[in-house]
């Protein structure tokens, strides 16, 4: 799979200068996360840790920048944000930064790591059905019923400028990087990260990485079009979980994107283990991904190669239910 389309010709495309202002609003504000090397994979290989993030995910750089640009006074009335949970929790934070209210609309199989971050950082929390959709469709109701300004988890251009300074910083501290992985969900983190890459070195590869039971991104590629994924998709990736991939994201997955692979649910334990066992991060299924997409040779690294890790919102239940003696979140000694 290549790139579809040359970017000059969508005027919907972010612009080199956007991703730049957004670095610039986020200097000093958002943690620039290091490149750290993965030497079990390869003497050239290394990993963006995103876990480190102020919020415990990549989602806090658009939804910061988002927030930062709203008018003041539009601001002040509060903001919604749909999200399956680190969305939330970034909008949340941001939220408390300017000292606006904040809701979050979650699905009712949230994790309990992040509900609970939500609620830590001052969000109502709202349940609402398991899908993108109930969760949208609630929060433009509340929205409406109650004024505020919903926050787009990546459907939206300033997100995915906020989004793709994790890319600029990878081609800044790494020029000679050939091959960046990238998690895709909604596909605001894919997009922006492509484009900031491709961007500033047009000669890297970019390849995102998704569940195999949400194959949205696969799926569009095919039809040329974004297509709603027929059945509610399910599996321990829960934050790229997405039934549809944005349209916006897309319109940058076509001009930047060199390939999409997806990944068994198998392979995400293997890698949440490595990267605890031999680089002592904690990394949630969604944001070990790329990762699993290495060990399982579905991307080969050639040259510097970069596996961004999208998130770490998940705890000890969570994590010794996964990785450990197999007893359900909740469960107690």
């Amino acid at each position: 799979m290549s790139a579809a389309s040359s970017p000059s010709f969508s005027p919907s495309l972010i612009s080199l200068d956007a991703l730049r202002r957004a670095a610039e609003g986020l200097r000093g504000v958002a943690v620039r996360t290091p490149l750290l090397p993965l030497v079990e994979l390869g003497a050239d290989v290394w990993v963006k840790p995103e876990m480190l993030q102020r919020g415990g995910a990549f989602k806090f750089r658009g939804a910061y920048t988002f927030l930062s640009q709203l008018d003041p006074s539009v601001r002040a009335r509060g903001v919604i944000a749909p999200s399956s949970g680190n969305h939330a929790q970034a909008v949340a934070l941001a939220a408390r930064m300017f000292g606006v209210p904040a809701t979050v609309v979650m699905p009712t199989t949230v994790t309990p790591a992040k509900r609970g971050g939500a609620e830590r950082l001052g969000a109502r929390v709202v349940l609402a059905g398991t899908t993108t959709h109930h969760r949208w469709e609630r929060a433009v109701e509340i929205a409406r019923e109650e004024g505020g300004t919903v926050v787009p988890p990546y459907d939206d251009p300033t997100i995915i400028a906020g989004q793709g300074t994790a890319g600029l910083e990878i081609v800044e501290d790494l020029p000679a990087v050939r091959t960046v992985l990238v998690p895709v969900g909604g596909g605001g983190l894919s997009a922006g990260v492509a484009a900031a890459v491709k961007l500033v070195a047009p000669n890297a590869r970019v390849v995102a990485v998704e569940p195999e039971g949400s194959p949205k991104l696969s799926r569009a590629w095919a039809a040329g079009e974004p297509v709603e994924i027929p059945s509610s998709p399910d599996g321990l990736a829960d934050g790229l979980l997405a039934v549809r991939i944005g349209a916006v994201p897309f319109a940058h997955h076509r001009a930047y994107l060199d390939d999409v692979v997806t990944v068994p649910d198998a392979a995400l334990r293997g890698a949440m283990r490595m990267l605890l066992d031999r680089m002592k991060l904690v990394v949630e299924p969604s944001g070990a991904i790329t990762v699993a997409a290495l060990m399982q040779g579905l991307v080969e690294a050639n040259g510097a190669t970069v596996a961004v890790l999208s998130g770490g919102n998940i705890e000890w239940d969570g994590l010794r239910a996964l990785l450990g003696d197999g007893r359900a979140p909740g469960a107690t000694d």
